[in-house]
């Protein structure tokens, strides 16, 4: 059980209201993080779903999914009955000290690179403005990753991104992002497909194209920003 006042306090370094636009994805995160500290450990109970929900500031919906998620990861298990409730299920043990920075360190750093990198193509491509064969180059990936399955989702969700930078007109940006793209696809490599969250990424996607299209710089930087936030936020939960 963590429902003391010191497992609370334990709790409150990583249980934190999460920032508006990602809060699946952040949510998925901080309870991954929860498990893998071992603050709450193997066979104990997890704070009722609207502490959770409270101490995240999400609804109780968007924790369900969250908690589904690390269910079918076998991460967690539900019980019912007077003595029920979320109790987390054999998690990995966690990896040594060094190797355990190292990763961190190694998996911040691409993430970081990748968002400054993307945001400023984004800014880029709204400051020039783009119309007629690259404005349709730009929605035929982005409508071509919406329609991709699942098996084919990472690579269509890549040509997206890759044509975002690529429209940008900067040989030297697009090689530096074709470097940490590859770096980020093998971090997701590691880490399941998540239905949840390929919907919110071509929701994201489509608020990206439209204000690429719209010429609209400050929000094209905002889109791609917060995209790349959702994702660093669920390799971050798995991975680190």
């Amino acid at each position: 059980m963590v429902e003391n006042g010191a497992g609370r306090d334990r709790l409150a370094r990583v249980l934190r209201p999460v920032r508006a636009g990602n809060g699946f994805e952040e949510a998925l995160e901080q309870i991954l993080q929860t498990i893998r500290l071992g603050l709450v450990r193997h066979g104990e109970r997890l704070p009722s779903e609207r502490e959770l929900a409270g101490r995240m500031g999400v609804s109780r919906v968007t924790l369900r999914e969250a908690l589904k998620v690390l269910a079918e990861q076998g991460l967690v298990v539900s019980r019912r009955g007077r003595y029920g409730g979320t109790f987390v299920h054999s998690p990995e043990p966690p990896a040594e000290g060094a190797r355990l920075g190292a990763e961190v360190a190694e998996v911040e750093d691409a993430l970081r690179f990748r968002e400054v990198l993307e945001s400023g193509a984004a800014e880029l491509c709204a400051v020039q403005g783009l119309s007629g064969v690259p404005a349709q180059r730009l929605r035929t990936a982005m409508e071509a990753a919406g329609d991709a399955e699942p098996a084919d989702y990472r690579r269509q969700d890549t040509l997206f991104h890759l044509t975002l930078v690529e429209l940008a007109d900067s040989p030297s940006l697009t090689a530096q992002y074709t470097a940490v793209r590859a770096r980020v696809n093998e971090l997701l490599g590691r880490i399941p497909l998540l239905v949840r969250n390929l919907e919110h990424s071509q929701a994201q996607h489509a608020e990206l194209t439209d204000a690429v299209l719209a010429g609209d710089p400050e929000r094209a930087r905002r889109a791609a920003r917060e995209h790349c936030q959702g994702t660093a936020a669920l390799l971050r939960g798995f991975l680190t």
